[in-house]
């Protein structure tokens, strides 16, 4: 089985293969940045500033690790599919309650 056959979508398409350095600098931004979209529409809540960079620093410090799974398995896939889950969701919620409100 050929390397190319192997490598997710992301991967293929910055050319992880092909320039590795920017390859991966460029999956790293993507998973960061769709790990704190998940993060925000479904987990986050109002937290102190310093709890807040902690909590994002901490995320940036474990995408780093996803970000060498994400060659080969499909984390940013996932996490873009949980982040589209999600926009819908909070779009349902916000037609509802704006439903019941007279």
């Amino acid at each position: 089985m050929n390397v190319l056959e192997r490598l997710t979508f992301f991967a293929s398409l910055y050319d992880v293969h092909e320039d590795p350095e920017r390859g991966m600098w460029l999956l790293y931004a993507t998973v960061l940045l769709l790990s704190a979209l998940v993060y925000r529409l479904g987990f986050a809540r109002r937290l102190p500033l310093l709890k807040s960079v902690i909590i994002y620093t901490l995320l940036a410090l474990g995408c780093t690790i996803l970000t060498f799974f994400a060659v080969f398995l499909p984390i940013a896939e996932g996490l873009t599919v949980a982040a589209l889950v999600l926009i819908i969701y909070k779009i349902r919620l916000k037609e509802a309650k704006q439903e019941e409100q007279p």
